[in-house]
């Protein structure tokens, strides 16, 4: 797409996306994922106007959603087929659950219109509509906000619990764990584990009420501290930073991935799940690179597979593994001690 036509297409967005609401509830999008169907049929079928029908279909086709293929001059018989993945990706950003409508609630309207004074510093997020961290206020929606959107991480750890928790009694502390959404759904596919959330004194009731709310819930604990100012407690086989690091700067990350090496015992592992940076993750992570700039104090910036590899190996893990999945998983062991590393 030249970036004329698709300007021209981000001109018409709220547009686009009420094509896109209608064609997923009408069934439309159903219907040309199954098979190529023309305009007559599928007239006829959703009981509309065809010559109206087309004109949608043209939208959607111009969005590089569908693909059409006329078959001579009349038009109710040109022939329209779905791309791949077009109803579950429709279903995601425009259905109930979707983030962006979560998204929508944030107050990003505050750097609306004004965004060359939030390039010189002028205008800013205001910390009582959001700040970084969240502040007690603002806790339970941020991490609300967070849970919603665990649905590809929690799939890409159930894929792999065998390996990760196939021998008994582990313990795992998952750093900046949230409200125990992801470390409750971990429990479920692992029978033995035992997972402690880390997380800011403010959301042990958020953890408590998740702890309540699941099943397992007594191997569900929650520890209370400040990673920023604190060493991460020991006493786990495992620690796990689930869209945790990028927030962060580099520094930041990389020092709380040597807390983590410090607290771990040898053979301990670290895990690392978040939205490695790809095209398509970029263009989901649009919402938060323009609401944040607004909000220095926080990075939030996708990083590559390869380079939190290189930040496991600069704080002495080794055995770097990338499990697939919806994301991919980084594992990484501490080998040595933590006095044999330092005298090397």
């Amino acid at each position: 797409m030249t970036p004329r036509a698709l300007l021209s297409l981000l001109a018409n967005g709220t547009k686009a996306m009420d094509v896109v609401r209608t064609a997923l509830d009408l069934g439309l999008l159903d219907a040309l994922e199954a098979e190529a169907a023309d305009v007559a049929t599928l007239s006829a079928k959703f009981e509309v106007v065809p010559g109206r029908l087309y004109k949608l279909l043209d939208c959607l086709e111009s969005l590089g959603l569908v693909r059409g293929e006329a078959i001579g001059d009349d038009f109710t018989l040109t022939r329209y087929l779905a791309v791949p993945g077009l109803r579950d990706a429709a279903v995601a950003v425009a259905g109930p659950g979707s983030l962006e409508l979560d998204r929508d609630r944030y107050p990003w309207r505050s750097l609306h219109g004004n965004l060359p004074e939030v390039l010189r510093g002028t205008v800013s997020m205001p910390e009582s509509a959001f700040a970084w961290p969240p502040s007690a206020a603002q806790l339970e929606g941020f991490e609300s906000s967070m849970a919603a959107g665990l649905a590809p991480f929690v799939t890409t750890f159930a894929d792999h619990a065998p390996t990760l928790w196939g021998a008994p009694g582990l313990r795992l502390l998952d750093v900046g764990g949230g409200n125990g959404t992801l470390a409750a759904e971990l429990l479920g596919h692992a029978p033995s584990l035992v997972v402690d959330v880390y997380n800011l004194p403010e959301a042990e009731p958020l953890v408590a009420r998740t702890r309540a709310e699941r099943p397992h819930g007594d191997r569900l604990g929650f520890v209370g501290g400040d990673f920023l100012g604190e060493p991460l407690p020991g006493g786990y086989d495992a620690m796990s930073f689930v869209r945790v690091l990028h927030d962060w700067p580099i520094p930041t990350a990389r020092m709380l991935l040597r807390k983590a090496y410090q607290a771990l015992p040898v053979g301990g592992r670290v895990l690392i799940c978040e939205e490695f940076r790809t095209p398509e993750r970029l263009a989901a992570q649009f919402f938060w690179s323009y609401f944040l700039m607004g909000v220095d104090a926080c990075v939030s910036r996708l990083y590559a597979i390869s380079h939190y590899e290189r930040l496991l190996q600069g704080s002495g893990f080794a055995d770097i593994t990338v499990l697939p999945g919806p994301v991919e998983l980084i594992v990484a062991t501490k080998s040595t001690s933590e006095e044999t590393r330092v005298s090397r």
